[in-house]
């Protein structure tokens, strides 16, 4: 019998998963389609009730339901609950909901494509406190990540997670800019990766070390303001475009139970971006 899939959000038809995993079922041979579904934030009750009635075999979760969704899942997995918000749900064989969250390890699987793991103790620090920030932090330290540092414009919101993970250390963002040349690591996760003009940094990188490793979580475009700033002070780049292949692929995982090529559909979709 034929499986499908879907993304669910508001808006969804700027989405690329739909592309991602219907070439991965053709490249796996896979019997399974993935569609989008335009679900308006008053009808994610029916919505979610509806898929699980038409037999969806799992679906995506975007903006703005990731945290809205939780109370008509039936489980939460260990990293999900913690990050109190799931970006994919299983529909067991049991007929039970299970949700997950998969975009903090899809970071941290694109990260160490690029840097390897031979870098963990090296100072990290995430800029912004978000959603994207706390799966992120969450994520990086189960993987082992032992220096973690949190800036945030409203610092009580860094503190939150620091003290959720019991770890690490939270500064202002003007802390962080006075002390840029402490860190090796730096992960961008604020709006300011999709912004222009004087919004297009989070604060100035004038102390940025050369030779460092910047990170941004956005993939259009593939060179924030961020990325292209940290790039002329020597940093080495990582775009989000990684990061959304590879939470794409754990969630393909969870769904079919293997792990699909994503180096293939990084170089397509950089492609697709402008990208070399």
């Amino acid at each position: 019998m034929k499986k499908w899939f879907a993304v669910i959000g508001d808006p969804i038809a700027q989405s690329k998963s739909p592309e991602m995993h219907n070439a991965w079922y053709e490249e796996e041979n896979v019997d399974a389609t993935y569609i989008p579904m335009h679900v308006k934030p008053e009808h994610i009750q029916q919505a979610v009730a509806s898929l699980k009635l038409l037999g969806a075999s799992g679906w995506n979760v975007t903006i703005p339901h990731k945290q809205t969704i939780i109370p008509f899942l039936d489980e939460l997995d260990g990293l999900a609950a913690k990050m109190g918000a799931v970006n994919t749900v299983v529909h067991t064989a049991e007929g039970k909901l299970k949700g997950y969250n998969t975009d903090g390890p899809g970071f941290v699987k694109s990260l160490e494509e690029a840097i390897g793991t031979k870098k963990r103790n090296e100072a990290v620090l995430i800029i912004g406190a978000g959603g994207a920030a706390r799966g992120i932090a969450f994520s990086l330290q189960m993987e082992g990540y032992t220096n973690i540092t949190i800036a945030n414009r409203t610092i009580e919101k860094a503190q939150q997670i620091t003290d959720e993970m019991n770890a690490g250390r939270a500064m202002s963002l003007q802390q962080a800019e006075q002390s840029l040349s402490a860190f090796q690591i730096f992960i961008q996760t604020t709006p300011a990766g999709m912004a222009t003009g004087d919004f297009a940094l989070p604060f100035s990188l004038e102390k940025f070390p050369a030779g460092a490793i910047a990170a941004d979580i956005v993939y259009n475009p593939l060179m924030t303001p961020f990325l292209q700033a940290a790039e002329q002070k020597g940093a080495a780049i990582v775009n989000g475009l990684g990061m959304f292949v590879h939470q794409g692929a754990i969630a393909y995982e969870h769904w079919l139970g293997n792990y699909p090529n994503t180096n293939a559909m990084i170089a397509r979709l950089t492609a697709q971006l402008g990208g070399k």
